[in-house]
């Protein structure tokens, strides 16, 4: 795999308010950066190195703060043979009002041999009238390793109103080069359209504010790791089920779904089972991703 990132396409539909692109390869026993671009109001601050496995530790930098409407955000990310990346953000991604159209974020993952992906970004919180959409695009080596993390919580809203933004979109959309060529292993759509009358009950989200997903690709990923997450989830008070891809090229893939009322509540969980694969897999310790 090339550690170069590819060209940026354009997207006449809707100015580019923020790019930005990174390139992660192995160099010295290390993973280091061999290509870093950024561009408007995404940047990365400085390398930081956890523990002594060689993985390296991005944090994204969104300067304006918050997702407008018609903004559109652009991430490219390619992680190369045997190199290990955790990428996390900053703070909250916050979704204001988008009056003229939505806000959108398209990113595109590409992982080479042996490579390794955390996605560990602090939660997404949709304010009232924002309107959002999420497409991640992952292409993946049978070998290399995925793990997506993301919390949803709604906004405070001036007339206490639980779901006060318009429609999140988020999907998932993750292929593995095989030899017979390119397969589709997870595709994975997460949309919430609250209905007018703010109706919180059975049928919508079952009467909770909060959803949290984790995607993990492996090929360590079977059906007793399934149920040793599932059993995690179980220590919670969140709504939770797993459920197991088939396999594809000798790799295979899960999708984690929590409900609750709790940002905490789902960081908590989420970051547990995200410290169960760092233990089980790599030996390393949970995460502490202090930003403060």
């Amino acid at each position: 795999m090339s550690s170069a990132v590819a060209a940026p396409a354009a997207f006449p539909d809707r100015p580019v308010r923020g790019r930005l692109e990174l390139g992660i390869t192995m160099w010295a026993g290390r993973s280091v950066a061999s290509h870093q671009f950024h561009e408007g109001a995404l940047r990365v601050l400085r390398p930081h190195y956890l523990d002594g496995s060689g993985q390296v530790c991005y944090v994204v930098v969104n300067p304006g703060g918050a997702y407008l409407g018609a903004d559109l955000f652009v991430i490219d990310v390619e992680v190369g043979d045997g190199a290990e990346l955790l990428l996390t953000t900053q703070s909250a991604t916050k979704i204001y009002r988008t009056p003229r159209s939505w806000a959108e974020q398209r990113m595109t993952i590409r992982l080479g041999e042996g490579a390794r992906l955390e996605l560990v970004p602090d939660q997404l919180i949709a304010y009232r009238e924002a309107r959002y959409r999420q497409v991640s695009h992952a292409s993946l080596h049978p070998s290399s390793s995925l793990v997506m993390a993301e919390v949803i919580t709604p906004g405070w809203s001036p007339d206490g109103a639980s779901f006060a933004f318009r429609e999140l979109g988020l999907r998932n959309q993750i292929h593995v080069e095989t030899e017979g060529g390119s397969r589709l292993l997870v595709l994975d759509n997460l949309v919430i359209r609250p209905p007018l009358d703010d109706v919180t009950g059975v049928g919508f989200m079952e009467g909770f504010s909060h959803v949290g997903s984790l995607v993990v690709v492996d090929p360590r990923v079977d059906q007793a790791l399934t149920d040793e997450l599932d059993r995690i989830t179980r220590d919670y008070g969140a709504h939770s089920g797993v459920s197991l891809t088939q396999s594809v090229g000798g790799t295979c893939g899960l999708v984690l779904r929590s409900l609750s009322n709790s940002t905490g509540e789902l960081n908590g969980l989420l970051d547990a089972c995200i410290g169960f694969l760092r233990g089980r897999w790599y030996g390393q310790e949970p995460l502490n991703l202090r930003k403060y």
